[in-house]
């Protein structure tokens, strides 16, 4: 028998993977029905927040103005489901060909969700994308690969 969480879990799961396909596809309204009204974005494009679904819109409409085609690949993920709320974390890397023709690779980032149960439906509430940080440089480390 199936529990309620396990089907919380393959829902979360479900869009995850609506994230990579609504991508691939740089379709924005797709996108958009899988986070909450005033979800808050930490994401690797200053500034340090964005606030809310119309500023994340704008941030992969930003995204999505560079590439011809793009991809986006999820590892590694992890979920863990409570009643209302969940996270989900693992590596993200964004890559495609850029307008001009030229093939970008992307970089691996740290990937972290944070989703609440609305009306039966879960949504995105908070996002992060980071890379980590030489110290001495004070620059991020781009080349790491999960």
């Amino acid at each position: 028998m199936t529990t309620q969480r396990e089907l919380d879990e393959a829902q979360i799961r479900r869009n995850i993977d609506g994230i990579v396909e609504g991508i691939r596809a740089k379709d924005l309204e797709g996108l958009r029905r899988l986070y909450a009204a005033d979800v808050v974005s930490f994401d690797i494009d200053p500034p340090l927040q964005h606030v809310g679904i119309e500023a994340k819109m704008k941030n992969w409409e930003r995204a999505f103005a560079f590439f011809h085609e793009v991809t986006y690949e999820v590892r590694d993920l992890t979920i863990t489901v409570g009643d209302d709320v969940a996270f989900g974390h693992g590596f993200g890397r964004l890559s495609g060909t850029l307008e001009d023709g030229t093939a970008a690779g992307g970089m691996w980032v740290r990937g972290t969700f944070c989703f609440r149960k609305v009306d039966g439906a879960w949504l995105i509430v908070h996002d992060q994308a980071s890379v980590p940080l030489d110290i001495r440089s004070g620059r991020g480390v781009t080349d790491l690969k999960p």
